[in-house]
């Protein structure tokens, strides 16, 4: 069981950067691949990284490639979003996810994590 925990959100102006942290519990953290995800009001919930389990790997969902950074630190099982050039368009509810079936980078479908965060809410004003 990994229990997930989202901070960092808030209301920025477009422009802006956030940085969202992950922290988790449980010993066996580097057994799984991380991804954020974010959900806007009305629509599905969409991908936005993946980190590798090692850290070596990231890939990103093409909106946000170039401006989102994902990082991990797996001695201190926390996994960070670090979001630039923030747009309007941004605004969503972010969530980060563990997925024990990539090593790498190849879980893109919510439907490949098995543990959620509770979420944090990023509004980007124009």
């Amino acid at each position: 069981q990994v229990q997930l925990v989202e901070s960092g959100g808030g209301l920025v102006q477009a422009g802006d950067s956030l940085r969202l942290s992950c922290a988790t519990s449980g010993r066996t953290f580097g057994s799984y691949s991380m991804g954020w995800f974010r959900q806007a009001p009305g629509k599905e919930r969409e991908f936005v990284g993946v980190i590798s389990r090692i850290g070596g790997n990231t890939y990103y969902e093409a909106s946000v490639k170039g401006r989102f950074t994902i990082s991990r630190d797996n001695a201190k099982n926390t996994v960070t979003l670090q979001m630039n050039s923030l747009k309007p368009g941004d605004t969503a509810v972010y969530y980060c996810a563990a997925s024990p079936y990539c090593a790498g980078i190849g879980c893109y479908s919510a439907g490949q994590y098995d543990y959620w965060g509770q979420g944090t809410q990023v509004t980007v004003s124009s």
